[in-house]
């Protein structure tokens, strides 16, 4: 009677100069060391590769590959790896998505964060751009989150607090299901 393998899960973030080749290289080494990458969030930022991902992998090959990651950085790799507890939730919460749109300013992720944060909502992810507005060539800021809110939080509390926020700062935001 065979058992299947135990498998561990593995958070990377990397960081280097943007070059082709960084992502084949590092699946490179989770496949030979029996691993999945089953997420990931890469892009290139100011001449800058940055990215996380998620790998499962055979518990035995963890260490293993963690070191081979590490051994990156003489290739010019920042690389942390972080074996991940299990990602269950403690209690009972649901998702939302908020979207953001408006005229660019500092502040507004800070602000909106602090909403969110009071409330004890997890931001489980979070794209933003700037972008230059088709008529006036301003810069808007545009922001899309997947948000873990407790269910203990009332929908209607949370989407208040936002809304006036949003007239604050002139921006549309959007709470939805």
């Amino acid at each position: 009677m065979s058992h299947k393998p135990l498998f561990e899960s593995i958070v990377l973030t990397v960081i280097c100069d943007d070059r082709p080749g960084i992502i084949a290289r590092l699946s490179h080494l989770v496949e030979q060391h029996g691993g999945n990458w089953t997420e990931s969030s890469m892009l290139s930022l100011a001449g800058k590769f940055a990215g996380i991902l998620l790998a499962h992998v055979p518990a035995e090959q963890s260490a293993s590959l963690i070191q081979q990651l590490l051994q990156l950085e003489a290739e010019g790799m920042q690389i942390t790896a972080h074996r991940s507890a299990d990602s269950s939730v403690d209690g009972e919460s649901r998702e939302f998505v908020l979207e953001l749109l408006g005229q660019d300013r500092p502040g507004i992720v800070r602000d909106i964060t602090a909403i969110l944060s009071r409330h004890g909502v997890n931001v489980l992810e979070l794209e933003s751009s700037c972008e230059s507005a088709s008529m006036s060539g301003e810069m808007l800021f545009r922001a899309k989150a997947r948000l873990r809110v407790p269910m203990g939080v009332r929908r209607s509390l949370l989407q208040d607090e936002l809304e006036l926020l949003a007239n604050e700062l002139m921006v549309d935001i959007n709470l939805q299901d």
